[in-house]
């Protein structure tokens, strides 16, 4: 069986950047299970795993325009820090939610506190960000209806149907 659109697919995975930095990877126990095509994992991604076979393995750059995008510089804000009431201790590398351009729900990241004005960056902490990975596919197989219709595989942490 190949890699298609609605086909479910199993790989293990290793995540780094140009310096070589390990930045996340699948357990060993545990393979990365997502739906193609259903836009579940960065489109470079999928995008270079399309055709492919299980046992296959690759090693894939994807940059950043085809994986978390590219920084917008319009998504870092500075505002006062009391714009924060209830949160009791505010520190570099703290995210909350808030809404983002158009209304949607957004994490931002705290980068800088200075003199009662806290910056908060907008965008996803991988924007801009070459990613390379190293991926063998284990498994394929064909979606359920079920699973076509809410666009993602159901299983373990699958909290409907």
């Amino acid at each position: 069986m190949i890699i298609e659109t609605n086909k479910v697919v199993s790989i293990h995975y290793t995540l780094t950047d140009d310096d070589s930095n390990v930045l996340d990877q699948s357990s060993k126990e545990q393979p990365l299970v997502y739906l193609h095509g259903a836009g579940n994992i960065i489109p470079g991604l999928e995008e270079a795993l399309a055709g492919k076979t299980s046992g296959d393995k690759l090693k894939t750059r994807i940059e950043p325009e085809h994986a978390y995008g590219i920084k917008q510089e319009g998504m870092v804000q500075t505002m006062p820090i009391d714009a924060f009431q209830g949160a009791e201790k505010i520190e570099p590398g703290m995210q909350f939610h808030a809404a983002g351009p158009n209304g949607e729900n957004i994490v931002v990241t705290v980068t800088q506190i200075e003199d009662g004005q806290v910056t908060v960056d907008g965008n996803h902490p991988l924007s801009g960000v070459a990613l390379t990975f190293d991926v063998e596919i284990t498994d394929i197989r064909e979606a359920t209806a079920e699973e076509l219709n809410h666009k993602h595989i159901h299983g373990p942490g699958c909290d409907h149907g």
